[in-house]
């Protein structure tokens, strides 16, 4: 991966060559190695521990009857609670194994999702198709200018686009990176807050919210206390399965986030996560 810089003096993410066999190759093997019955689709939107998530639905209100797109599913976690909540869902991804798996988990909680192989970066849906896009840790392995632009191309008038992904200033968070690169792939590139432009420039209103300043402090808790090593297992999936092990830990540090970042804004580069609602 390279990184070079462009009229402005800004640098501009160039993935490798071997990015998409790589990515496919990658999230096929971890969705192997995944049951259906264990992936927690209601508490990836509802769990303490989940405040992207949070966030988005209190800015979505009611989706039943909606068509939504959900761009790199995954193992179908949002894709399974759009269902659940009355939407009627794409579910899009790279992986043939991680789209065998969604539609997996969506028959585990009984409802029917649609999915189709195919890049982010290569929407092919007519325009105007879907009232809501979303995606999670989906821009941070893509190219953020070809996405935002099949959004908006894609979501109907007044439709919403939401995604949550890694900030990269962080130190720390960098070095917990490069600790997991196990659990990870080459060609990610966490978000600057500069990258947030790219939305201005395909949306008529934006806001966003970031997560996970001194809370991180579960994250050291993990690493120092716990010793679990954040190569062998994923921390942005342990917080959401020990959701009601760490909600006494985590209440109070969400607060303490809230109220700085408030005052502070500042802070906000120093965060794990971001997430954005944009409409059209």
């Amino acid at each position: 991966m390279n990184s070079p810089v462009d009229s402005r003096g800004e640098c501009e993410w160039v993935a490798s060559p071997e990015r998409p066999l790589a990515e496919e190759s990658f999230h096929d093997d971890w969705a192997s190695h995944v049951r259906p019955e264990d992936v927690r689709v209601l508490e990836c939107f509802e769990a303490c521990t989940s405040p992207e998530n949070r966030y988005i639905l209190s800015r979505l209100g009611d989706i039943r009857g909606k068509h939504v797109l959900d761009i790199g599913c995954g193992q179908g976690e949002a894709s399974a609670y759009f269902a659940l909540r009355g939407a009627k869902v794409v579910a899009v991804d790279i992986s043939d194994g991680m789209l065998d798996l969604a539609r997996r988990v969506a028959g585990r909680h009984n409802v029917t999702i649609e999915t189709r192989k195919m890049p982010a970066e290569q929407l092919d849906f007519p325009d105007e198709t879907f009232d809501l896009v979303y995606g999670a840790n989906v821009l941070h392995h893509s190219d953020i200018t070809k996405v935002l632009s099949h959004c908006s191309r894609i979501l109907k008038p007044g439709g919403i686009a939401a995604f949550w992904d890694p900030i990269v200033h962080n130190p720390l968070i960098k070095v917990y990176r490069r600790i997991a690169a196990e659990v990870r792939t080459v060609d990610e590139h966490p978000l600057s807050m500069r990258d947030l432009r790219y939305f201005d420039r395909h949306f008529s209103q934006v806001e966003y919210r970031c997560f996970w300043l001194f809370s991180l402090w579960i994250f050291l808790h993990f690493f120092l206390i716990e010793r679990v090593h954040p190569g062998k297992e994923r921390y942005w999936k342990k917080i959401i399965v020990e959701h009601q092990r760490l909600e006494r830990m985590y209440r109070p540090l969400e607060r303490l986030d809230g109220y700085l970042l408030a005052c502070l804004p500042f802070l906000k580069r120093w965060c794990w996560n971001v997430a954005v609602v944009a409409r059209k």
